[in-house]
């Protein structure tokens, strides 16, 4: 049984499998396991993992853990009955939106539903003008009534946002303290209070999706806690966050909304963290599961973040996240012939159950798990032979595409493949070379259940030099659980022109808002020596919709040196810039971190042959060359610095790594495979 003073848990909730990474201090011993996701109640399947490892959870040290839950909740639409409570005559802005479809031109793309529907929309008499003053004060007894009226219609949840509260929340404050007087059991926020910054659509958005998640996330690490009590474990629980940090269970109720891609944040921060121990600044993470892949980028040592970001387009959430694109392609993303005879992939999956063909648990459609075990790529024995692989199943519903194209089972299979390849390729270009990066710049870190599969095929499109595989590559999002800090984000509106501005005045608003970061910080039990606190300022040209947050020294040093940052991030990002034109700010930005220790990973020296570590030989199919008999290596008995030539294939419990014909695959000393396409 695994289990001292120094062991630290991390779980990552998939869509299709939950991944346990255990690390124990004292011997450096990792220990990794995988169990299937349980959506209905994911507590199950971190419980069903915890047994599995055999962690005695009297001995955890640090429990980090990224979920899932919120995600799943809004795409489902298994919400809380939740109210808004808004100023007259806003009562449908949730709605309008903005306006705009994902397909502009697509007449038949519906928009998403607004997450309340107009019957619970509410509007009181109230008014804040633009700078802060209170008109119309709230009517105690308006507010009281519609408390009752909610009260009989059910409502478990409230989201309060009135037109300019991001000046004065002083109104929304009342309403929400009248509602806890009537309504005691009710989540309620306030948009003052989650993201009190200007447009009204973005901060009631935010503030909505905040109430919609605040009891279903709630609940759930409440359930959560109380089942990890029951077993010994009695500190916090650390929840992963959006922006790339955590946050304890305490804290989880205010910022329910920022657990909206909690899962997904992990694997950027395991590929950050992977890439720089290799000696890479510059790195684009791919993490490919069962349902979906994840693309992150990092330059000169940062993840991108963005406050433009959604879980269902028209509906944003305006709290600092790292800039993930999501596509669906994984393992078990479908392929299908779409009406013009085109041969499609994805974004439709079989999910964990049925699943693709070959685990024999009902499924009847092609699968990217289905093409691989066809080519010979993926063996017919998962998790160390835990899990049996049906590769006759597979060939029979592969066998559907190949009689529409006129395929052999061999080409429609590989055909399968490139088309998935193709779409990440287009995501990879994306958040690439579209955002002003050139990928042979890069290194590409492939991991989850799938990406080793494909990683050196993307790369070889791309022209990405090199391809690290990490050494657990299945579960390197619950490993990146281990790596984050503490972190919260405290924003504010400030919209001057830069030759407007004092010294003094940005000096007094950030220590204000950094009293408040660093209260937040001791109520998650940091404390001031392991703080630090960054300070941002969003800037924009005059008349431009869209800021670019420039980090500033603390005290500021110069308004004209963050000035000419901002025009240098500009032009790198937009390939423009101009010195001539006005330039405003539009918010401010305190970053508070808590310093966690982080766990040191053990290195390796050489030991042992390449040749002890070889499984078997059997035919693999690529493109070019067709079937070849392919060395089938065991990635734990592969030694530090080995060289493979490929082909090849690398076996382990958590995925499946191909080595394609004319690529070199090195060992490091931490036991990445680094692969590189040969000159």
């Amino acid at each position: 049984m695994i289990g001292t003073k120094q062991t630290r848990l991390a779980i990552d909730v998939g869509g299709t499998f939950t991944d346990v990474f255990v690390f124990d201090e004292s011997t450096k011993e990792i220990s990794i396991t995988k169990t299937s996701s349980t959506p209905l109640n994911p507590e199950i399947g971190i419980l069903d993992g915890i047994a599995k490892a055999e962690i005695d959870c009297e001995n955890i040290k640090v429990f980090s853990h990224g979920t899932t839950v919120g995600t799943n909740a809004l795409i489902e639409r298994k919400l809380p009955k939740t109210a808004l409570i808004t100023s007259k005559g806003f009562r449908d802005v949730s709605e309008i939106r903005r306006g705009t479809k994902l397909e502009l031109w697509d007449t038949y793309d519906d928009v998403a539903k607004p997450y309340i529907q107009r019957r619970d929309r509410f509007e009181v008499e109230e008014r804040t003008d633009y700078s802060g003053n209170v008109l119309t004060e709230i009517n105690e007894e308006e507010v009281r009534l519609l408390a009752r009226k909610l009260k009989k219609r059910g409502t478990e949840s409230i989201a309060v946002c009135f037109i300019n509260s991001y000046v004065n929340g002083s109104n929304e404050a009342k309403v929400k303290q009248i509602i806890q007087e009537e309504l005691p059991d009710v989540y309620i926020c306030i948009s003052s209070e989650v993201l009190p910054e200007i447009f009204e659509h973005e901060r009631m958005s935010t503030t909505i999706v905040n109430a919609v998640l605040g009891p279903t996330v709630s609940n759930y690490i409440k359930t959560l806690e109380g089942e990890m009590n029951k077993r010994g474990y009695k500190d916090d629980i650390l929840v992963l966050h959006s922006g790339g940090g955590v946050m304890t269970s305490q804290t989880v109720p205010r910022y329910a909304a920022r657990l909206a891609s909690s899962g997904i944040a992990a694997g950027a921060i395991a590929s950050k963290h992977i890439a720089q121990l290799c000696g890479f600044n510059n790195a684009i993470g791919l993490d490919m599961g069962g349902t979906s892949t994840d693309i992150s980028l990092m330059h000169e040592g940062d993840l991108r973040i963005t406050k433009d970001w959604y879980i269902e387009y028209g509906y944003p959430i305006g709290f600092p996240s790292i800039e993930i694109l999501t596509i669906g392609a994984g393992g078990g993303s479908l392929a299908w012939v779409d009406e013009g005879g085109s041969l499609r992939n994805g974004p439709q999956s079989a999910g964990a159950v049925p699943g693709p063909a070959c685990y024999s648990r009902g499924g009847v459609e092609p699968t990217n798990s289905d093409a691989n075990i066809v080519l010979g790529r993926l063996g017919t024995k998962l998790l160390d032979g835990q899990m049996e692989l049906d590769k006759e199943k597979a060939i029979e519903v592969v066998d559907k595409i190949a009689k529409k194209f006129n395929y052999t089972i061999e080409e429609a299979a590989n055909a399968i493949t490139r088309v998935a390849n193709a779409n990440m390729c287009d995501a990879l270009r994306l958040i690439s070379v579209r955002r002003g990066y050139d990928p042979r710049d890069f290194a590409l870190v492939a991991f989850g259940g799938a990406g080793p599969l494909h990683g050196a095929y993307l790369a070889k499109e791309m022209e990405i030099p090199t391809v690290i595989i990490p050494p657990h590559p299945g579960v390197a999002a619950a490993m990146g659980c281990l790596l984050v800090d503490v972190r919260h984000d405290i924003s504010k509106t400030y919209v001057k022109n830069v030759k407007d501005v004092s010294l003094e005045d940005l000096e007094k608003e950030f220590v204000g808002m950094e009293k408040e970061a660093e209260e937040l910080l001791q109520e998650e039990g940091v404390s001031k020596e392991a703080s630090t606190l960054m300070r941002y300022i969003d800037m924009r040209y005059m008349g431009q919709w869209r800021s670019l947050a420039i980090e500033v020294d603390c005290p500021i040093s110069s308004l004209e040196e963050t000035l000419n940052r901002f025009h240098q991030e500009h032009e790198r990002e937009f390939s423009f810039s101009d010195k001539e034109q006005s330039v405003e700010i539009y918010g401010l930005l305190v970053t508070a971190i808590g310093t966690v220790p982080k766990p040191e990973f053990p290195t390796y020296e050489p030991g042992g042959t390449l040749e002890d570590a070889l499984k078997e030989t059997r035919d693999v199919y690529f493109e070019e060359e067709g079937y070849v008999n392919t060395n089938v290596y065991n990635r734990e008995l592969i030694p530090a610095f080995s060289e493979i030539q490929g082909p090849a294939i690398v076996d382990q419990l958590d995925t499946t790594t191909v080595i394609p014909p004319n690529f070199t695959a090195k060992v490091d000393k931490y036991r990445n495979l680094i692969l590189s396409l040969n000159k």
